[in-house]
């Protein structure tokens, strides 16, 4: 008997619970008490700072040296009431986590007396060691220098009796090292875009701020089963595993009662999240046994990235205090479902209005369809781009699975939704509308509340789908800091706004009047997206032949996908709303290559330890069992072996067969290894990895599995699917 396996469950059935204290007080009375948000800000600055700081939030404004000065009393005084000794600018570089370098307050005199500070000139900017984040070749490795520079607009927030400033991160040259940068780039670009556009039906509309909703989907399985899976510890997924007999296939999980000691973790996540200021608001279970789900409300996209990231970090260290492993991979358990997160975006305008939301009358319903359109013409145009934005070895094995869309970026409209732009296109099929088809055009687009309300059903099969008034991008993982899709959707929408006002300009520079305009591009743009738009089932093999003809790319491997930031198109697109340089472009592939291959190269050295030191060495003792049991029988019935060892004889082979499989398939793979680790392009070298060690990964689980399946359960070294699994 294997003591690894047996005492992880062992340990795990005798697990006590540990409950979450409840706070009486309802959780509007303490939501952000550790945030420095707008009211703590109000108290503890001046009128003329606090107007200054906010001038910068809502303007973009930069703020000066002597106000910052303040702002970081204020602030450090703040911090300190809340039990906070140090600080640190918390910021997102590019390794799919968060950083942060804490400093005390504590000061000492000359005299030797000590007291606490904090300046403006700290609070702005800093300059940590950074020379071990990635870069992508934007700097070498012995330089050093980087800088954090504050981030006004997502609120400072203290955790651990540390102040943690929302910060950027760029480079001694200025080129950004991190995710928030270029989202708040990203930002100010469809910010300017969606004003234009704006401004031909409400001259009050001054700022466009885009929108998150993400929904974060996650498993959680025991620590001490966890720890007994070396795969698990070392890559965030099996490498092997049978699928145990039920899991998913009854549909008994997905919004099931909570098990209570999930229910516990939760209770005690969202309370941490509430005095950070993060709106958690739904909790429910996830299609797979132990997956689940959390989603806040609806909030400015850097905060809502800022508050997911923090949520992530929150979740980790709370499973920990639980005696539970959470997973953010997207496909830690082959065969059911993989994990997500929805992307929800949506724009707001200052005067509150959401421009994918439709309106109560024509001219709100025109502007409604005038955005509605562009973002349809941005996933025709950058839909691979899109696509490229989400794209990770991890997800790879998400994508077209179990409740995950496939990798061609299509858009779900909705059927009512999709007859209605074909019923414009059609009613705009003349040069010049007459005051009567005006009229009815008009009163017909008047309707498209009323025509939503109970037509906006869903597409669990779309990457891309508009539901009601909002677009949910599903395809985005578990595991990926989801700044990268919305800087993508930002900036590829941003385009086709500037493209909408520039072609509206132009008819009207012709005499066209303002309204026939609008319409006219409107009609244009639906014709010119429909090869995007697509009502029917995703995984369907018909869909996929379709959409080559239509044009749309299926991007099935992450190598590929990356290659996507370097086409001329992307290039361009990025650099003429300086999103990203096209140095910042390379140093972005770079890193995803680089990460591609190294991922893969763990998972296949520990298949290998895995296959060598566990599984080979199980199947040879079972070989032993086996062979002293045959040899017995032959003792007993020397003529009679295939009539009472039979089965064992056959089992015997099997056993040795796929033992066998499995040692000739690790050396090859070892040795296929080598051979590639000379080749000196790493993108070269990760594009053959990706195509030549990943299958041969598969080969070897495909006998590791059917070894699990007969060798007897009191030997199996591995905690099994149906354990790991198993009801918390």
């Amino acid at each position: 008997m294997d003591s690894l396996r047996f005492d992880a469950l062992k340990l795990m059935n005798t697990r006590s619970r540990v409950e979450t204290v409840v706070p009486d007080e309802k959780i509007s009375n303490y939501f952000g008490v550790d945030v420095f948000g707008k009211e703590q800000m109000r108290q503890y600055l001046s009128k003329d700072v606090f107007a200054s700081v906010m001038d910068s939030i809502n303007e973009g404004t930069r703020i000066d040296r002597k106000v910052a000065d303040q702002v970081a009393e204020g602030m450090k005084v703040w911090a300190m009431s809340r039990g906070a000794t140090h600080y640190t600018h918390w910021f997102q570089p590019l390794n799919d986590s968060t950083a942060e370098k804490h400093d005390a307050f504590l000061t000492i005199n000359s005299d030797g007396s000590t007291f606490e500070s904090f300046s403006g000139n700290l609070l702005v900017q800093q300059e940590p060691d950074a020379s071990s984040f990635p870069s992508g070749g934007l700097r070498n490795t012995f330089e050093a220098r980087g800088y954090s520079a504050w981030d006004p607009s997502s609120p400072a927030f203290v955790i651990d009796k540390t102040l943690c400033i929302p910060s950027i991160f760029v480079s001694y040259n200025g080129d950004a090292l991190d995710f928030k940068t270029p989202l708040l780039r990203s930002m100010s670009a469809i910010d300017k875009a969606s004003v234009r556009v704006c401004q031909l039906f409400d001259k009050d509309v001054t700022r466009v701020v885009p929108n998150l909703g993400w929904e974060q989907e996650y498993f959680l399985i025991d620590e001490a089963l966890y720890n007994a899976r070396p795969d698990l510890v070392q890559t965030g997924r099996t490498l092997m595993g049978h699928t145990a007999a039920k899991d998913q296939q009854l549909e008994d999980h997905y919004w099931g009662t909570i098990p209570q000691r999930v229910s516990d973790f939760m209770k005690d996540c969202e309370q941490q999240c509430y005095r950070l200021g993060v709106p958690i608001k739904t909790r429910h279970n996830e299609v797979a046994p132990n997956q689940f789900e959390c989603a806040p409300m609806y909030e400015e996209a850097n905060i809502a990235v800022d508050h997911n990231v923090l949520l992530m970090s929150i979740m980790k260290k709370t499973a920990q205090k639980h005696h539970l492993k959470v997973l953010f991979h997207e496909r830690p358990f082959n065969g059911i479902n993989g994990s997500g997160k929805h992307c929800n975006w949506s724009l707001s305008t200052n005067t509150g209005v959401n421009l994918l939301s439709p309106g109560k009358n024509p001219k709100s319903n025109i502007q409604f369809l005038s955005f509605y359109v562009c973002v349809l013409k941005a996933a025709k145009d950058f839909g691979s781009l899109m696509m490229a934005s989400i794209a990770s070895q991890s997800n790879s094995f998400r994508l077209g699975g179990n409740e995950a869309p496939p990798a061609i970026l299509s858009v779900f409209t909705g059927s009512t939704m999709s007859k209605m732009l074909s019923s414009i296109t059609n009613s705009l099929s003349n040069a010049k509308l007459t005051p009567d088809q005006k009229s009815k055009i008009k009163l017909h687009i008047g309707k498209i509340p009323e025509i939503l309300l109970d037509n906006t059903d869903r597409n669990r099969t779309s990457p891309f789908a508009f539901t009601g008034n909002r677009f949910e991008f599903r395809a985005p993982g578990s595991s990926c800091n989801c700044a990268m899709p919305i800087i993508a959707v930002d900036t590829a929408v941003a385009y086709e706004l500037d493209l909408f006002r520039d072609n509206v300009d132009k008819l009207i520079d012709k005499g066209v009047k303002k309204d026939e305009a609008i319409l006219q591009v409107i009609k244009d743009f639906i014709i010119e997206s429909e090869p995007v738009r697509f009502e029917g089932n995703g995984y369907s093999a018909e869909w996929h032949k379709e959409a080559v003809k239509r044009g749309l790319k299926s991007i099935d491997k992450a190598f590929d996908a990356f290659g996507e930031y370097l086409l001329p198109d992307a290039v361009a697109l990025f650099k003429k709303y300086s999103v990203f340089s096209k140095t910042e472009l390379d140093s972005r592939y770079e890193i995803k290559v680089d990460t591609l291959l190294k991922k893969i190269q763990i998972e296949s050295r520990v298949t290998v330890d895995i296959a060598m030191n566990h599984i080979v060495p199980t199947a040879i003792k079972y070989q032993n069992v086996l062979i002293e049991n045959i040899r017995g029988i032959k003792e007993i019935f020397p003529n009679d072996i295939e009539k009472y060892a039979g089965r064992e004889i056959e089992t015997l082979s099997q056993v040795a067969l796929l033992s066998n499989n499995i040692s000739t398939a690790a050396v090859a793979m070892t040795e296929a290894r080598k051979k590639l680790n000379k080749i000196e392009s790493i993108p070269k070298r990760a594009r053959e990895y990706e195509n030549t060690i990943v299958p041969m990964m598969e080969r070897i689980r495909e006998s590791i599995d059917k070894l699990e399946m007969i060798v007897d359960d009191e030997y199996w070294p591995l905690i099994k699917y149906r354990e790991l699994l198993a009801r918390l």
